[in-house]
């Protein structure tokens, strides 16, 4: 198909198919003519990057997770394998926040928010 269709059908910008091809996330073949063409699988592969990026995930995660799953025998697993591992580092991080609003809280009304606590 070519990106018109795949940009109508997918709900995203041709300048964005186009980034994505650039990035190596999508792969489309030229016809002589010039005009890319674009396999049908490439649909459910999009709205699958569509939705991975809502999750928070990263274009270079997402790409990086796509080889994965499909060099896996068992996509399902590896799936929940990846997302298990994204709300491990969101622990992480939420826990990282959690210290610095402490830290900022602490801060507050201190007279110099910018001198270290406690010295």
């Amino acid at each position: 198909m070519r990106i018109g269709e795949l940009a109508e059908q997918t709900n995203l910008s041709k300048d964005t198919i186009r980034f994505y091809e650039r990035i190596g996330l999508v792969e489309g073949e030229r016809r002589p003519n010039g005009y890319r063409d674009f396999p049908a699988e490439m649909v459910p592969w999009l709205q699958y990057v569509r939705t991975a990026q809502a999750l928070g995930f990263t274009l270079a995660e997402i790409a990086k997770a796509g080889d994965q799953l499909r060099d896996s025998p068992d996509s399902a697993g590896a799936l929940s394998t990846l997302l298990a591992e994204k709300v491990q580092l969101i622990d992480q991080r939420m826990a990282t926040l959690a210290t610095l609003r402490a830290d900022l809280t602490d801060r507050i009304g201190t007279g110099c928010p910018l001198s270290p606590i406690g010295g």
